[in-house]
């Protein structure tokens, strides 16, 4: 992804959840069901955009957000970094960091 097409996508006034993964990561693909119902779950409420790491197109934003572990998450509004989490997360805890963030319309 461009880094222009990222900015303005980030820049937006909903929540937006950015999954830094990689396809060789045991601990992305298993995070795939969580993020999944999360989308189908709160699709309204945030938009889900993964980056695959290991293309050449994506590797200013690994550097620009010092991504040195997978899965990085990153919850994103008007720009701002709301959140951020490395390593396996259920459903449950992913939904509930996004209610948390929706319901405090802090975007």
């Amino acid at each position: 992804m461009k880094r222009a097409d990222f900015d303005n996508l980030i820049s937006s006034e909903g929540l937006v959840l950015i999954d830094f993964y990689a396809a060789w990561c045991g601990a992305c693909g298993a995070i795939d069901d969580a993020l999944d119902r999360v989308v189908l779950s709160m699709g309204d409420v945030v938009t889900l955009v993964r980056i695959d790491t290991t293309t050449p197109t994506s590797f200013e934003l690994v550097r620009r957000y010092n991504v040195v572990a997978l899965p990085t998450l990153m919850l994103f509004s008007r720009g701002r970094v709301l959140w951020r989490e490395c390593g396996l997360i259920t459903f449950e805890r992913l939904s509930g960091i996004v209610r948390r963030f929706h319901s405090a319309n802090v975007y």
